[in-house]
């Protein structure tokens, strides 16, 4: 299980859906692991990413206006938030095609609606995880550069 870090230092999960609900209940889930920043539009996901770093972004497929593919897109198209994680959220099309296309957006993992909160806790545990280990090196290289 993975230990909440202080406030300051606390890796940040993006939570993109048009949907309040869905909102609400994954903030509650993943609160204890890490900080969770809610956006419920693409448009809205794209201005967090320009203010905050984040370990992993959960993005709903299906949403108004900019769907979760065209907002994938452009995440991978900026070079500082190609390498985010992006878990795709949907609760519809589990064909393959739909598959391949969220995979070749830059997915690294689907989770189907009604999301299980013990999996998805699970999942997103191992990017924070990632992400923090990654930012504890950095900190380490920088004072033995100093």
């Amino acid at each position: 299980m993975t230990k909440p870090l202080p406030m300051a230092r606390r890796a940040r999960v993006l939570v993109v859906d048009d949907d309040e609900r869905n909102l609400l209940a994954l903030s509650e889930v993943l609160a204890p692991i890490a900080e969770v920043v809610c956006s419920n539009s693409g448009r809205d996901a794209l201005r967090q990413l320009l203010r905050d770093e984040f370990a992993v972004i959960l993005l709903d497929v299906f949403m108004p206006d900019l769907d979760g593919y065209e907002t994938a897109a452009l995440i991978r198209q900026r070079a500082h938030t190609a390498r985010i994680p992006i878990i795709f959220l949907s609760a519809v099309n589990k064909e393959t095609e739909h598959l391949m296309r969220g995979y070749e957006m830059g997915a690294v993992d689907y989770v189907f609606k009604p999301v299980d909160p013990v999996v998805i806790k699970s999942k997103v545990a191992v990017f924070v995880d990632l992400f923090t280990t990654h930012q504890q090196l950095e900190e380490s290289e920088k004072r033995q550069a100093s």
